[in-house]
């Protein structure tokens, strides 16, 4: 995992993104690559986020270029600094700095206006009176042509009087536009006369009341680019229509550069919504905790829950860059994570659901200590020295009383190894006044330490525990899929797909010491339970974790099939 100081490595692979660079670079379109990432903030990031950003910033590194980092901030109505200050931090998570090149579409702000005084006067944009509801009508549909609006050949001194007196601040919201004049036949929906400017009467983060007309997305971001002279604008297949209208305005403005657009594939997974209207809905109606639930998909949410950035990184090289869209599967991003924490994860020992154990031949006192090993995968990992004495916890799933036939775990009679341990044998099950099962009256066998019988006898199951003489309370929160079904929202209604278990939370669970003594976000192995990390709502003797994601490798099958 890089630290503030290091540097990503670029990515080993090729696809048509890079193709296009390297040919441009061979025909000496372009001296240098620049790209942008160019998030809004008006909520956090997620993984679909991620994508752009590896690609961005990546095709940026590899091709010795530069990245930018651009707010497109022109929506006052939604945007708050607490969105700008979580993009900025995801970014850095995520392994990537954009150095001095931290910019804002703000920043333009009377450059854009200049260049819409510029249409005005070529007779290229006018400012339109019609009412919004009565404009989308008249924009026709996918087999009607568009209808022109009766201000359309409004004069150019008209237009610019009006245009003046919008920005002065004369007219309440939504009492005029500001529309290119280009065809409303066309084809192409965007290209019918487009939004460039409307009035909003509000507060900016960064620009205060200095304005309230404000331009939209599609007038702002390829003049952006052009100021910043990206060469390669790289965006998701839903801004291919958007395409004509992006070349149209840099064709018809005094920019000082020619960005050009492409577009790829944008991520979708199974189980999935990545809606930032939808997560918004989530987080204000307390669906979940907020931004940052291990629940979302919102890199704030997948930091909380362990994900490591390095693992984001490798399931976006994994499923790659295509210019369709298609659904992956989850399961291979969990193996992305899976890969990474199997190789950097400790492995410690946690009873999730507490079962206790007496062994009734152990002598009585402070026990001993057993040596543990860190990570199998990593001898330089090194061990640990873990207590073990009279009395221990172990998990409630591996007693049952009338046990079925391939059931090999603890049950009256029935001999199993303690993780490290010995061998135990459950005598007796000591029931409370309801009948449930609350103690386990066991034996040992002293000549079995290591876990190994000298007679060479052999158990059929291995199970952990941990000490009930220094075990640490802790919660475990157990993070399932937020969505019950793979494709939420087919059926029409994404809320009636939030899954009822998509948290599971265990508050008398008991691990060992020394993971009360970690730091938050710090990536854990529970041995037989998955991978975890220590919760930011940790207090002095009460860890709490959060599941990261589960041992079980279902992707590895998936191909094994294939």
């Amino acid at each position: 995992m890089p630290g503030p100081d290091e540097t990503v490595q670029p990515e080993a692979g090729r696809d048509f993104i890079r193709d296009i660079i390297q040919a441009d670079l061979d025909a000496k379109r372009v001296d240098a690559v620049v790209t942008r990432f160019p998030p809004e903030p008006n909520g956090y990031l997620h993984i679909g986020h991620a994508k752009s950003i590896c690609l961005n910033f990546g095709v940026a590194q590899e091709f010795g270029g530069r990245c930018h980092l651009r707010f497109d901030d022109t929506n006052p109505t939604k945007e708050e600094q607490e969105f700008i200050d979580a993009i900025e931090a995801d970014v850095r998570w995520l392994g990537f700095d954009w150095g001095k090149h931290l910019y804002h579409a703000s920043d333009y702000f009377e450059q854009l206006y200049q260049w819409a005084e510029h249409l005005v006067r070529n007779g290229k944009a006018y400012v339109d009176d019609t009412p919004v509801e009565e404009m989308r009508a008249m924009r026709g549909s996918l087999t009607e042509p568009g209808r022109n609006s009766p201000y359309r050949e409004r004069g150019i001194e008209e237009n610019l009087d009006l245009f003046r007196r919008m920005r002065k601040g004369e007219f309440p919201n939504g009492a005029r536009v500001l529309r290119a004049k280009i065809d409303m036949a066309a084809g192409n929906m965007n290209m019918r006369d487009p939004v460039l400017y409307r009035i909003l009467h509000a507060e900016h983060p960064r620009t205060g009341r200095a304005w309230c007309i404000y331009p939209t997305y599609d007038f702002a971001h390829g003049q952006s680019d052009a100021i910043e002279h990206v060469t390669h604008s790289l965006c998701t297949l839903e801004f291919e229509d958007h395409r004509p209208l992006y070349d149209w305005l840099i064709e018809n403005l005094p920019v000082p550069s020619r960005p050009r657009q492409y577009e790829f594939a944008r991520l979708n997974m199974t189980y999935t919504v990545l809606s930032k209207r939808f997560l918004t809905r989530l987080v204000r109606e307390g669906r979940v905790s907020g931004w940052d639930d291990p629940r979302m998909p919102t890199l704030a949410g997948l930091r909380r829950r362990g994900v490591p950035p390095a693992a984001i990184r490798d399931f976006v090289r994994r499923v790659g860059m295509a210019r369709a869209n298609s659904v992956v599967d989850v399961a291979l991003f969990e193996y992305s994570i899976r890969e990474l924490l199997n190789k950097i994860a400790s492995r410690y020992m946690a009873v999730l659901r507490p079962l206790k154990v007496v062994i009734e031949n152990y002598p009585e006192g402070p026990g001993e200590e057993l040596e543990a090993v860190n990570n199998p995968g990593d001898e330089s990992a090194g061990t640990r020295r873990i207590r073990f004495g009279r009395e221990l916890y172990v998990e409630r799933d591996d007693f049952m009383e009338n046990p079925p036939k391939k059931f090999f775990r603890l049950a009256p009679g029935r001999e199993v190894r303690l993780r490290y341990g010995y061998f135990i044998t459950c005598r007796e099950a000591v029931k409370d006044a309801g009948g449930e099962v609350v103690e386990l009256r066991c034996s040992y066998d002293p000549a079995t330490r290591g876990g190994n019988a000298p007679d060479g006898r052999k158990v059929q199951a291995t199970i952990h525990w941990v000490a009930a003489v220094d075990a640490v309370p802790a919660e475990v929160r157990l993070y399932n899929q937020l969505f019950a079904r793979p494709d939420p929202g087919a059926d029409g209604d994404l809320m009636a797909d939030l899954s009822p278990s998509s948290l599971e939370i265990l508050a008398d669970a008991r691990v060992e010491p020394a993971l009360a003594a970690m730091n938050t976000g710090d990536a854990v192995q529970f041995e037989r339970q998955g991978y975890f990390c220590r919760d930011k709502d940790s207090k002095p003797g009460r860890p709490v974790f959060n599941r990261t994601v589960g041992l079980r490798d279902s992707w590895a099958k998936v191909q094994a099939k294939g």
